[in-house]
């Protein structure tokens, strides 16, 4: 069963089959934030199991979800990425880029958000989410992006760990970003697209 990977356009429809894919996944560690001298001496990340886990979908929050985005934002330049294997959609990823009302980006267009990037439950560890991950760098370097940003959360260690094992730097930590949720810490990691400065943008 060959893996093929499909650049479409980011309309409503087609960002709505995009979210047929369930992004749900179980929250069993996490990665502990702990502080020295209150942030003074450094941060560190340790994983941790969890006493009690429990599942998290990012598309059961109100108002969230791919239903929604084209009701929120201008995804005019948005792009998406899909994989399929025997006919059936697998994965896929959704790439914002120069969306004026999307603060991930702060106003830059040398930026792309890698906005979501989601795997069917039986086809995760197949290597799906690597041909994505590497499609969405080539859709963003065709727009002369020099960086790839994405914001995960210490809740999903997996991802953090996948986002590191293509070559991300994890590039802010933001403790107080989910005044709802306030176990959950906000991580943002940056792939560098070109020769560029070792240091991502603020």
């Amino acid at each position: 069963m060959s893996l093929e990977i499909r650049q479409e356009t980011a309309t409503p429809g087609a960002l709505v089959e995009h979210g047929r894919i369930p992004i749900s996944f179980v929250v069993d560690r996490v990665l502990a934030v702990t502080l020295a001298e209150g942030g003074l001496s450094g941060i560190s990340l340790a994983e941790t199991p969890v006493a009690e886990p429990y599942v998290k979908d990012y598309d059961a929050v109100a108002g969230q979800g791919p239903v929604r985005w084209a009701e929120r934002f201008d995804v005019s330049n948005w792009g998406l990425i899909g994989a399929w294997r025997d006919g059936v959609r697998v994965g896929g990823a959704v790439m914002a880029f120069r969306t004026a009302d999307l603060y991930m980006l702060g106003g830059r267009d040398d930026v792309t958000v890698l906005w979501d990037l989601r795997v069917a439950p039986g086809q995760r560890g197949a290597g799906v989410g690597s041909a994505l991950f590497r499609a969405a760098e080539g859709w963003a370097s065709a727009r002369a992006c020099g960086w790839l940003k994405i914001e995960t959360q210490n809740v999903n260690a997996a991802a953090c760990r996948f986002y590191r094992k293509m070559g991300c730097t994890l590039g802010g930590i933001d403790r107080f970003a989910y005044p709802e949720l306030p176990g959950e810490v906000q991580l943002l990691w940056w792939k560098a697209l070109q020769d560029l400065p070792a240091q991502p943008p603020a």
